[in-house]
């Protein structure tokens, strides 16, 4: 069975909300979220312009809908890279991630400030990496959960 341990060694400082170090044993299954803005699903960024805690709130919104579509919860996840515009919203983002992922043992987690996002007017994206166990994993492979979508590919017309 797949497990994650979380440890935070103590000769480095102690972390803020994140833990230092988490192992994945086991079979299992891995997935890579990638990169998810705070934009609603009509393609418009959540809240008015300049709304941090909307947009965070989408973020973990739409990873949560990412993750069950492999299957996973944020239980599951074992890694957060959160890339900030203004790192001056941390205390925001504290508060919002609190609200989805196991605080007693969070995901190792990393903060970037970066100068621009891919979208104008994003303030905040966040990817993450979670690690199934094996029956997880086996029922997502029968399609017991929630299929991504896959790209369509075009194709031309034959005359």
């Amino acid at each position: 069975m797949s497990q994650l341990r979380f440890s935070n060694p103590s000769s480095i400082p102690a972390p803020r909300g994140y833990t230092q170090t988490v192992i994945a044993t086991g079979p299992g299954q891995t997935v890579y979220v990638a990169g998810q803005l705070g934009m609603t699903p009509d393609g418009k960024f959540a809240g008015v312009p300049g709304d941090f805690r909307a947009q965070a709130v989408q973020c973990f919104e739409n990873l949560k809908l990412a993750l069950a579509a492999a299957g996973a919860t944020f239980n599951d996840v074992a890694r957060i890279t959160n890339y900030f515009i203004d790192m001056t919203h941390l205390p925001i983002f504290f508060e919002v991630r609190d609200k989805y992922v196991n605080t007693k043992s969070p995901p190792a987690s990393t903060a970037i400030e970066v100068r621009k996002l891919a979208r104008d007017g994003a303030l905040f994206e966040i990817e993450a990496i979670a690690v199934l166990p094996p029956a997880t994993a086996r029922a997502a492979r029968r399609g017991k959960v929630a299929k991504v979508r896959k790209p369509v590919r075009a194709t031309r017309k034959r005359r």
